[in-house]
């Protein structure tokens, strides 16, 4: 059965040959939407759309027998339902007058509450990772800036002690420098001493 004569099998069950495409088309469309997107679509008694993700590996090539590598992708699996199992393996028979996969109760046919707490589960692991990344990116730019705000300070202090000890050698340089012209003037009073002394010995003869 192909698309066209499944359309036609339901078209007098749902109003018309237009209404049956519309519906059919529909549906595949919320299936194929839903599987790409990574979502479960899980049909009571029928059974379950997911994507699957097929890891890289090596694979030989059917004719020449060559070992090929197989990048990584992914694929959409169906997995039938208990109920569908059991129709075609004639465990149980098919109804006459009604329809071989009942209505499913209400919130199965997107998954189950299960699903959605596998994806809020996924989230919330998501969003701790994330926030755990930017506490540690913080930490680490905190202690840099603490680190170098240290190297700051240590070159400041030794800077400041350099600049102590060249004023310290300055002002002693100067307090130095006066005794030595002071020395320099009492010399010629010496010369005059001693030119009075001569003096005084030839008034003397």
């Amino acid at each position: 059965m192909n698309k066209a004569q499944l359309v036609e099998a339901i078209a007098d069950k749902v109003g018309g040959r237009q209404a049956a495409a519309d519906a059919v088309d529909a549906v595949l469309d919320a299936i194929v939407r839903a599987t790409v997107s990574g979502d479960r679509v899980s049909v009571t008694g029928f059974g379950s759309f997911e994507k699957v993700e097929r890891p890289a590996r090596y694979a030989r090539n059917p004719q020449t027998g060559e070992r090929v590598r197989v990048k990584k992708t992914s694929v959409p699996r169906f997995r039938a339902g208990q109920g569908f199992k059991d129709l075609v393996s004639g465990t149980k028979k098919l109804p006459k007058n009604d329809v071989a996969v009942k209505k499913a109760p209400k919130g199965s046919l997107s998954g189950g509450a299960s699903t959605t707490a596998k994806a809020t589960t996924k989230k919330a692991a998501a969003k701790k990772t994330t926030a755990a990344k930017k506490s540690a990116a913080k930490k680490t730019t905190a202690a840099k800036k603490t680190a170098s705000a240290r190297t700051s300070a240590a070159k400041k202090t030794t800077a400041k002690k350099t600049a102590a000890k060249k004023t310290t050698a300055k002002k002693a340089a100067a307090k130095k420098a006066p005794a030595k012209k002071a020395t320099a003037k009492k010399a010629p009073a010496r010369k005059t001493s001693a030119r009075k002394t001569a003096a005084k010995r030839t008034a003397a003869r």
